[in-house]
């Protein structure tokens, strides 16, 4: 699967990597630097076409934290952690 190294997540991806991680929206307002009622606008669809140094920020809060997102494919989009090189999860 390719990785999303270069696209934008979307808002349901968001909401799954913030389960996976559990933080709030609070904590990814913290993690990334946008705010929370960006955040929370980007995630219930408000934002037709999010700035994209909101994407990048926000992507790259939960990359540092171990995640990892899919394109979508036959399978779907998706996010993850990431296997280090040892196989456990995280970095």
């Amino acid at each position: 699967m390719k990785k999303v190294t270069d696209g934008d997540i979307d808002p349901g991806q968001c909401r799954a990597a913030r389960a996976l991680i559990g933080w709030s929206q609070d904590d990814l307002a913290r993690a990334s630097g946008v705010t929370k009622k960006s955040i929370a606008d980007f995630e219930r669809g408000a934002v037709a076409k999010p700035q994209p140094r909101t994407m990048r920020d926000l992507r790259a809060a939960f990359e540092g934290a171990g995640l990892e997102f899919i394109f979508p494919n036959g399978g779907g989009a998706g996010v993850r952690w990431k296997v280090n090189q040892a196989g456990g999860k995280g970095e």
